[in-house]
């Protein structure tokens, strides 16, 4: 018998409270649910005990959102490559509900809930390469960590927003064109691989004045498209915007410069920007921008997680 919808929001719930707390979703039907949105509903409002939420392979054309205070939630795809969360609102669009959709608007995932961690899952705005901002995750949430995923879209694709949160992505794909990595909050990328696909900037920091730490890349990968040359780690969106590049390799399309300024703005006289042992053909550093910092193997020594992380320490 097929159960009416509130009726399955109510087991679904029951089911969490249960033992295992895991609620498995596939388009099939052969699971608890068949959409994301689902089971992220059937988490309890201030949510104190771990909830695994597997996801079968599929594209999964949803608008989602994570709200605040369902917290604890794992989030594991059956495969990176073929568990696919998208959606494609972006700038200028009409929304559902006739109110026009502006970069915050415009994720495909919103996360505000703490203690998040994915795996394995694709999160992706396909909105297309010419339709402006087009968020594929915002992350508002503190302590949340990502492993083995993928973030795809041009650009504005991976929102970290809100300077009270911090974040963790390892062995991670991100790719866009412009700003595709941006906003406040404290993060770190280990390992990641990151993907230029347009002549423009990796990252938009607006990391706050008295924030020590904004975006830190370790051991990470930097490549793009056939052609481009012209491709800055970033450029500050805010004036103390603080990015740094550790023990990274950085190929040829990261322009001799390195990094750009904000629209002729007099952010890069605040701005942090900094490099640490890079190698490959674009990690020289002989035509670097002034203001931006090659640092010392003692200034080197403050960037490590349990640093600017503080009281949480991701699982590795």
């Amino acid at each position: 018998m097929k159960l009416p919808l509130l009726c399955l929001g109510i087991f679904v719930t029951i089911m969490i409270h249960a033992q295992p707390k895991v609620v498995i979703v596939s388009q099939s039907g052969n699971a608890d649910v068949t959409t994301v949105q689902a089971a992220f509903d059937a988490v309890p409002v201030n949510n104190q005990t771990p909830i695994t939420i597997m996801v079968k392979n599929g594209i999964y054309k949803e608008k989602l959102h994570l709200d605040a205070g369902k917290n604890f939630v794992t989030l594991v795809g059956e495969s990176a490559e073929k568990t696919i969360l998208t959606y494609d609102d972006h700038t200028g669009k009409i929304g559902a509900d006739g109110a026009v959709i502006n970069t915050r608007t415009s994720y495909s995932f919103l996360l505000k809930a703490n203690d998040f961690t994915a795996k394995n899952i694709t999160f992706q705005n396909d909105a297309g390469f010419t339709a402006g901002q087009a968020v594929a995750a915002e992350m508002d949430g503190d302590k949340a960590a990502f492993y083995n995923c993928r973030f795809i879209g041009f650009q504005d694709v991976l929102f970290t927003n809100n300077d009270s949160s911090r974040q963790y992505y390892k062995n991670c794909y991100i790719e866009g064109t412009t700003d595709f990595i941006f906003g406040s909050a404290t993060v770190w990328f280990q390992q990641c691989h990151i993907h230029s696909k347009k002549n423009s900037h990796v990252t938009a920091a607006s990391t706050p004045a008295n924030h020590p730490f904004g975006y830190i890349f370790n051991k990470c990968t930097l490549t793009g498209d056939t052609g481009l040359h012209g491709v800055s780690l970033g450029r500050p969106w805010q004036p103390y915007a603080a990015v740094v590049y550790l023990n990274c390799n950085i190929d040829s399309h990261i322009l001799p410069e390195g990094w750009r300024n904000w629209n002729n703005t007099e952010n890069y006289k605040t701005a942090r920007f900094a490099e640490y042992k890079n190698t490959g053909l674009g990690a020289e550093t002989i035509n670097r921008v002034t203001w931006a910092k090659q640092l010392s193997d003692e200034e080197a020594k403050s960037y490590t997680i349990q640093t600017i992380f503080s009281n949480w320490m991701p699982k590795e």
